[in-house]
């Protein structure tokens, strides 16, 4: 159980990465679509840099789910707000998200002449989800800081 802790920290850190690229692919690819400009190999890369890094994002949490003491599935595990966030709803919501962003990275690439399109609808859909499974700090529920 030595690892969780980095591996916890580590997670929590991508967070602020994984968010960074995708805001960047949000921001590029809204501005492709309001300047109508074509849709070129390097807003193919900002995309899957954000694509990249949540994929990382999610191989971590999956460990975290099978090691993390806030996952747990007994008996009264729906009626605690702290457990059943951790265990049903936040993966729920992330692995959601992940699809998303994979669907909009993939539909992008296949259809070009669309891809500022694809990238902005799903990635703001997604990051939309990833925002409300977030246990943000001012969620008291959750006792978590701004870094952990």
């Amino acid at each position: 159980m030595y690892l969780y802790p980095f591996i916890l920290h580590s997670h929590s850190i991508l967070r602020w990465v994984a968010l960074l690229f995708l805001i960047i692919a949000i921001v590029n690819s809204l501005l492709g679509v309001i300047r109508k400009t074509s849709f070129t190999g390097t807003d193919l890369k900002m995309s899957l840099w954000a694509m990249v890094t949540f994929h990382l994002q999610v191989l971590l949490g999956i460990v975290l789910y099978f090691i993390s003491p806030k996952v747990q599935f007994t008996a009264g595990m729906m009626k605690s707000d702290l457990l059943r966030f951790y265990t049903m709803e936040h993966v729920s919501l992330m692995l959601i998200s992940i699809v998303l962003i994979t669907l909009g990275y993939l539909r992008a690439k296949k259809k070009i002449e669309k891809g500022h399109k694809q990238i902005f609808v799903f990635y703001v859909i997604a990051f939309l989800l990833v925002l409300v499974a977030i246990p943000w700090p001012f969620r008291e529920i959750f006792g978590t800081n701004w870094i952990y």
